[in-house]
């Protein structure tokens, strides 16, 4: 896995755009890239479209891509009072839809992401052609449903918003901890996460998700019965200590016409770690007939 010759200070891809719409009074900034049938991309928790930056120049030629930054992250602004419950998310996903006048499309979601696809979906089956789920959040991995009670509860999330904008270090730390082998973080990677971490608000959006955490989970599987018949691709690597791959085929059991990956030797982010296999996996599920 040789790194890419992409730094932080380099565009997504020579044929992205970026652009911004407005929802609820706010400016979301999307990048777009391509032509085709429309890809919608959703970041997880603490990224955003520069997540893509080795996928864009990949899927274009199969189809217009579209890769949010969500409210209150990325480069998008940073309402006060942002309601940030993975419904409130899927709602905002399909208002983003209509706004840019796509009437159907592809979704790729990761970790948190992963969760708003699956629910936006399940809201809108008939705007759904296919699901890619890259490690998504679900009711079968154990791993934050404490964590999130204990961060966002009244005496810790203060103190969370006050020190975490200082704390670079713990940032880099708990970012290579999400890799299976962090001698394959390129260069500027890790400085391209954390570059809108210091823009004011950015941790309000995170404490925002992880308030309503263990009831999205609840509400994410009691909606899966309405996408069992979409057509899936579940990608997981081995090596995910964030969204454990046990979970895996849990989720798989509830899509009919599915497909799963598991990458060995990969962490959390296989977009980050082996974009190149990342890709072609993704890029024959889209050139697949739906």
């Amino acid at each position: 896995m040789n790194p890419l010759p992409l730094a932080v200070s380099d565009p997504p891809s020579a044929s992205a755009v970026g652009r911004y719409v407005t929802l609820e009074g706010a400016r979301m900034r999307y990048l777009q890239a391509g032509s085709g049938p429309a890809l919608v991309l959703v970041h997880g928790l603490m990224g955003y479209s520069f997540s893509w930056r080795y996928a864009l120049p990949a899927w274009a030629p199969h189809a217009t891509v579209y890769a949010i930054d969500q409210l209150g992250a990325g480069d998008s602004d940073r309402p006060a009072n942002l309601e940030c419950s993975l419904q409130a998310s899927a709602q905002r996903l399909l208002r983003f839809m209509d706004v840019i006048g796509i009437e159907s499309c592809d979704f790729l979601g990761t970790s948190h992401g992963g969760g708003v696809v699956m629910l936006a979906a399940a809201m809108a089956t008939e705007r759904v052609r296919r699901l890619i789920l890259v490690a998504p959040i679900n009711p079968w991995s154990a791993r934050g449903k404490l964590l999130s009670v204990f961060l966002s509860s009244p005496p810790v999330a203060p103190l969370f918003l006050s020190v975490m904008p200082h704390f670079h270090l713990l940032h880099d730390f708990y970012f290579r901890r999400l890799f299976g082998d962090t001698r394959r973080i390129r260069p500027g990677t890790l400085e391209g996460y954390a570059r809108p971490l210091a823009r004011p608000g950015s941790f309000e959006y995170s404490i925002g998700v992880l308030q309503t955490w263990n009831r999205d989970l609840r509400e994410l599987e009691s909606m899966l019965p309405a996408i069992a018949n979409v057509p899936a691709l579940l990608i997981w690597g081995s090596l995910d200590a964030a969204v454990f791959p046990s979970s895996a085929r849990q989720l798989q059991k509830h899509f009919t016409h599915n497909r799963l990956l598991i990458m060995e030797g990969v962490g959390h982010l296989p977009y980050e770690e082996a974009p190149q296999e990342f890709n072609r996996a993704v890029e024959e599920f889209l050139c697949q007939r739906p």
